[in-house]
């Protein structure tokens, strides 16, 4: 879905009491009224807004930058977990540094630039249905789809913030009043989840199945996305009946080859359930309807994909989990006892480099740009002059939503081909059937997770799907199977489940979320940043405070700004 700039609430003008000259009440310029926009047409628009917040971009620049909200949270669920590190020079972005080292502080300007642009599509929503509610040229069947889409994406963008912030206000069209600035200064201590839930059961039940505009809610996108609410509060039962009814609607497959879920030419396809969808050369100022929020990940310089930015590398952790045994199984508890062979340290020129020669699982290679092996298809990578600052940032480059050298030109925008037309595939069908997994092994249900699990490694395994050298062999040693022996013991299966989404979803910004969601990221993380340190030094120190990190600080400058009659509305989270 394409988008379109919409200002939805006039600026208010001071007139004096004492005067009544009609030509003081001027209509200020590049506003329109509600009334101009309560028709068909522009309650569409302003749903079409709405949508336009999903890739967290489309305020001025001085509001927040597209990173700092980008759909896939590259900084908060991937950086500020052990799949990720910053990675660049040490001096570029310094605020995504401090998250990354666990220095946490409320004025982050991250953190406010996420909460801003969640509530400016918070906004836009509320925008939707107080206007529609005012319109009657539209039919009863179109009032309730679009309130179904408004309500969705009040849900998302409420659902974001909770996992982020935990403790925050959930806003709706009945509290925002455009005549009252204040309205929406309301407390963040009551529990928002059954809002959450609410909006997107209201949408679940209403929307189709399919809709002609790709990007558009569907059912089963309010559905999975409900579904993942529901985990997010451990509620399984719930969960379980809407996933499998999604399973049961037969709409949706694994598509054939992993690295199909990760290219321009292959959006919107069968595998897909909910894509923030990006376009470039539409029309759009600076192609910023392009995926912007991932403006800074490429690899840097080399002559290759582009001439910046260098940021988001992938961790050595991250690498190391995707080592298989003989049998092609994940070392669910020893994969982090050695390294995975990289090119840290030598220079591209230096030919005394062979690629890591051990089992691996072949999403690795999808996932993780690494020398000695071909980089989508812009040719082998390198090494050391595709990164940075190797010393800092680590030997590896991003890469799932890298464009290919075949789309540039037309899947990248003209004047910047780092802003693609990859969109993100929020949900996937992988997604429903790890989260079936992680049900049944709570439920108790271990061979049906066991099943399920198997489904995505079957996928994974396809020879077809993995990366090749020009000779059209295999580029490195892929190993991988199924699980074939039963599962008995509920711990490990639990662990395999969870190692399962780690593999699958690597680098795509759930990591840390999982992690908490999970009641495990003390342990891991603490694990990970002491390893970590021996090769990132600034990583030194570095902890996982368990009853603090587990949400981000209310941003400081929102605390100040929710004061009312002297106080504020807001208040901070625990130990912070």
């Amino acid at each position: 879905m394409k988008k379109i700039l919409i200002i939805t609430n006039a600026f208010l003008l001071s007139v004096f009491s004492s005067c009544s000259d009609k030509f003081l009440e001027v209509t200020p310029k590049a506003a329109l009224s509600s009334t101009t926009l309560q028709n068909s047409k522009g309650v569409t628009a302003l749903l079409v807004g709405a949508y336009s917040l999903l890739d967290g971009w489309a305020t001025a620049e001085g509001a927040y930058r597209s990173y700092q909200s980008s759909a896939d949270n590259w900084v908060y669920g991937s950086v500020a977990s052990d799949d990720a590190y910053k990675g660049t020079i040490a001096g570029d972005q310094p605020p995504i540094s401090l998250i990354e080292q666990g220095n946490i502080a409320s004025d982050n300007i991250y953190f406010r630039g996420k909460w801003r642009a969640m509530y400016d599509g918070i906004a836009r929503t509320n925008d939707v249905l107080q206007v529609l509610a005012k319109t009657t040229d539209i039919t009863d069947t179109e009032r309730q789809q679009i309130t179904a889409e408004a309500r969705f994406l009040r849900g998302h963008y409420h659902f974001e913030l909770k996992k982020m912030f935990n403790n925050v206000p959930y806003i709706d069209e009945t509290i925002y009043d455009p005549n009252n600035l204040e309205s929406t200064k309301i407390p963040n201590t009551a529990d928002i989840w059954p809002q959450i839930e609410a909006d997107l059961q209201a949408a679940y039940e209403v929307l189709p199945t399919k809709q002609a505009s790709p990007g558009r809610a569907t059912k089963w996108a309010a559905g999975a996305t409900l579904a993942k609410a529901y985990l997010f509060q451990k509620k399984y039962t719930e969960a379980k009946t809407i996933l499998e009814a999604i399973v049961a609607s037969g709409q949706y497959r694994l598509v054939d080859r992993f690295h199909d879920n990760f290219r321009a030419v292959t959006n919107n396809n069968a595998e897909s359930v909910f894509e923030i969808e990006y376009s470039v050369n539409d029309g759009a100022p600076g192609g910023e309807n392009g995926n912007i929020g991932a403006t800074l990940n490429y690899p840097y310089g080399g002559g290759g994909v582009t001439t910046c930015c260098g940021f988001f590398q992938p961790s050595q952790n991250l690498v190391n989990a995707f080592k298989t045994s003989d049998e092609g199984l994940p070392l669910l508890d020893t994969f982090n006892a050695t390294d995975v062979t990289s090119d840290q340290g030598l220079e591209s020129t230096n030919p005394n480099f062979t690629p890591y020669q051990g089992n691996l699982d072949p999403r690795l290679d999808w996932t993780v740009g690494r020398r000695g092996i071909p980089f989508l298809d812009w040719g082998v990578h390198p090494g050391k002059t595709y990164v940075r600052d190797q010393a800092y940032g680590g030997p590896y480059s991003p890469k799932k939503h890298v464009m290919y050298r075949s789309d540039v030109g037309t899947n990248t925008f003209a004047g910047n081909p780092r802003l693609n037309a990859n969109n993100y595939r929020m949900i996937r069908y992988s997604h429903v059937l790890l989260w079936l997994a992680e049900i049944e092994v709570e439920l108790g249900n271990l061979e049906n997770a066991r099943g399920y699990v198997n489904q995505i490694r079957r996928r994974a395994a396809n020879p077809d799907g993995f990366v090749k050298k020009a000779d059209g062999t295999p580029a490195a040693t892929y190993v991988i199977n199924e699980y074939t022996q039963p599962w008995t013991d509920a711990a490990v299966a639990r662990k395999a489940v969870q190692f399962e989404q780690r593999l699958e979803f690597g680098m795509e910004g759930h990591r840390r979320f999982d992690l908490i969601r999970w009641g495990i990221a003390a342990e891991i993380l603490n694990a990970y940043y002491a390893t970590e340190a021996t090769k990132r030094s600034y990583l030194s120190g570095v902890q996982f405070i368990s009853g603090k990190h587990e949400y981000f600080p209310i941003p400081l400058q929102e605390i100040l700004n929710s004061t009312v009659n002297g106080q504020p509305t807001l208040q901070q989270n625990p130990n912070y």
